[in-house]
């Protein structure tokens, strides 16, 4: 049969939305006219005259599924970029209208940073403002400071910080003159001092978070960087990328905290919310208050604004780190596990799979989302054999809620620190059914 013939014998969208009535009766009629016409022109193309019932029906179907779903961590990477990075803690949307922008006090208009502003403050001892993520809070600060102007950055630090987003191109875009110092390895403290002039308005330190240089390779001290910031009446700011407000060297992993580089000196700091310190995606800028106070004032401040969500899932977040309620924030209960813990819920979730043979085996655990580059922490991974380790990754997949693993020597491996507790007997369930 040939082609002309093939389409021939394709139906008309009439004839397909009289045969679908019973089927599709809870949909719009536009949307099922629509689906029907997408069907057909496919089957233009493909000169596939069957299942066009099937596949209308199939794919109105998808279009009432979430599109965002929970899924079931189990790599073992805590703040993997691909499933949202940090797991956030329970909060519960607010419905119909809040106080945003409203002062209940005055009965007048509000500002929407009052809800961070005060619990930032104490965190951190110093104003801050939040915006978007902190690609956005590093164009704003840069935008709002240095236009115009040149910033001196180590060529060390003129990192991409992933997904093809790259310093020196952020520079470019807010305005912002590149001058470059120092070499890929060694920058020393006469390399930025040597490159300050009048058209100089900012000294740029970028926290390389998500890589790790070592061998000969030096740079200046950030107290020593600080000062010369100050000797010069030029505003020195870093960006923190990771903002660990924990100390994690109690867990075994080095990142330097955002206090830290205040009580060095830095003038301004920026770090994203969504990795180590545990909250939803956004950027914070804190430091000194008249810096602040600038990039608040900036029109680009309104564009990069978070949104109702945002300010109540990080709030949320603010509050538990305040108090130190270090086991509301999943992150940081995932990286606090030790190894005997690890063993103990591995060794009883093992106990309850029939369907596959598995074994226990060492294995590491990473941060992931651009922190503690080549850092790990020890995990025991339940492996899980199976004929079609790919075939059943896939599966695992496909469950709901979906499981996502990893593969290692062909197995099926698990690592439960990523896993909530909560989770375990869904993570069982889909095992046990594929």
């Amino acid at each position: 049969m040939d082609a002309n013939q093939i389409l021939r014998e394709l139906p008309s969208v009439d004839e397909l939305l009289t045969r679908l009535s019973s089927r599709t009766a809870p949909y719009p009629r536009s949307m099922v006219v629509d689906e029907i016409r997408r069907v057909l022109k496919e089957a233009r193309q493909t000169l596939r005259t069957t299942g066009l019932e099937e596949q209308v029906v199939v794919r109105l179907a998808e279009l009432t599924r979430p599109s965002l779903r929970r899924v079931i961590n189990a790599t073992g990477v805590v703040l993997h970029t691909n499933l949202g990075r940090a797991p956030l803690p329970p909060f519960q949307p607010i419905s119909g209208y809040s106080n945003l922008e409203y002062d209940l006090t005055t009965g007048k208009r509000g500002k929407r940073n009052v809800h961070l502003g005060a619990l930032l403050e104490r965190l951190l001892g110093c104003p801050a403002i939040v915006v978007n993520n902190n690609a956005a809070a590093v164009y704003l600060a840069l935008h709002e400071l240095a236009a115009g102007y040149e910033v001196i950055v180590s060529r060390g630090e003129l990192i991409e910080i992933g997904d093809g987003f790259r310093i020196p191109d952020i520079m470019a875009r807010s305005g912002a003159i590149l001058r470059e110092v120092g070499t890929t390895n060694k920058t020393n403290l006469e390399d930025y001092r040597n490159a300050i002039n009048e058209r100089t308005r900012l000294i740029l330190r970028v926290h390389p978070s998500n890589f790790h240089v070592e061998g000969f390779t030096s740079k200046p001290a950030l107290v020593e960087l600080a000062a010369l910031a100050k000797e010069r009446s030029i505003p020195l700011f870093e960006d923190l990328g990771s903002g660990c407000i924990v100390d994690l060297k109690p867990f075994g992993l080095e990142e330097p905290l955002v206090s830290d580089s205040l009580g060095a000196g830095v003038d301004l700091v920026s770090f994203s919310t969504d990795k180590l310190l545990g909250g939803p995606q956004s950027g914070i800028l804190a430091g000194r208050t008249d810096l602040v106070g600038r990039l608040r004032r900036n029109p680009m401040y309104r564009a990069f604004r978070p949104d109702k969500l945002i300010c109540q899932a990080l709030e949320v977040s603010l509050r538990s780190l305040l108090f130190e309620r270090w086991s509301e924030i999943p992150s940081l209960q995932m990286l606090s596990l030790s190894l005997d813990q690890l063993r103990v819920r591995a060794k009883e979730l093992q106990s309850r799979i029939t369907r596959y043979k598995t074994d226990l085996i060492p294995g590491e655990s990473v941060t992931g989302g651009g922190a503690t580059p080549a850092q790990s922490l020890p995990t025991v991974l339940i492996a899980i054999q199976a004929e079609d380790a790919n075939g059943l990754e896939r599966k695992l997949r496909a469950s709901d809620p979906p499981v996502i693993a990893r593969i290692e020597n062909n197995q099926v491996v698990i690592d439960l620190r990523t896993v909530l507790p909560a989770e375990e007997d869904e993570l069982l369930r889909a095992i046990e059914r594929n």
